[in-house]
């Protein structure tokens, strides 16, 4: 049997249509009846079996037509352009579900997968705001909230996490786009949320 095992390191972004703070974080229903947007993540480190994910990215574009924790979502899955063929068939795997850990579960919500593609993906993130390039499909340019204090408004153990473990920056969105598949975004001031994230497969 092939070994599989795999690892991730880096930093992940949310950026939706709820409005405010986002209801789903905590099982809630989306402040506009459903909820679309995208999920990011960077890779600073990583691996599958012997293949280096160091410094991809992958982006999924989402639509939820109601409560999150139901399911039946609706994606779309974008690798990084730059990958190789063995760098994409690892994500693949990993992001789709089937090379288990927490992706695995975030996959189990899925109802239909619109369409994968190969696309051009530029992450950038430094203290208090994530910019995210999806060729020329979309993006995103997130700002972190600040609270009383200037620092940025964390929210700490919520049971829908992208990246269990680790305290999320709620922040808002400067833009949004995404126009593919049906899955449609042209907006703002909406929010969003990004941190470290850490996965392993079994």
């Amino acid at each position: 049997m092939t070994d599989t095992t795999w690892k991730l390191e880096g930093h992940y972004l949310e950026s939706c249509t709820c409005r405010e703070a986002c209801p789903c974080l905590h099982l809630g229903h989306p402040t506009e009846g459903d909820c679309t947007g995208l999920v990011a993540w960077h890779i600073n480190q990583g691996h599958h079996a012997d293949t280096s994910l160091d410094g991809l990215n992958v982006v999924v574009a989402l639509n939820s037509p109601g409560h999150m924790a139901d399911g039946n979502w609706k994606v779309v899955l974008y690798l990084d352009e730059s990958a190789s063929e063995s760098q994409r068939e690892a994500l693949g795997q990993i992001f789709g579900g089937q090379a288990g850990g927490h992706p695995e579960v975030l996959a189990s919500f899925i109802g239909e997968v619109l369409g994968v593609e190969h696309v051009p993906i530029d992450y950038q993130y430094n203290a208090g705001e994530v910019r995210l390039k999806l060729g020329r499909i979309g993006g995103a340019v997130v700002h972190a909230n600040e609270g009383p204090d200037g620092q940025p408004v964390t929210l700490h153990n919520h049971p829908f996490a992208v990246a269990p473990g680790n305290p999320a920056v709620l922040g808002t969105s400067e833009s949004l786009q995404h126009q593919a598949y049906g899955i449609d975004l042209d907006t703002a001031k909406r929010t969003a949320a990004y941190s470290p994230f850490s996965y392993a497969g079994p």
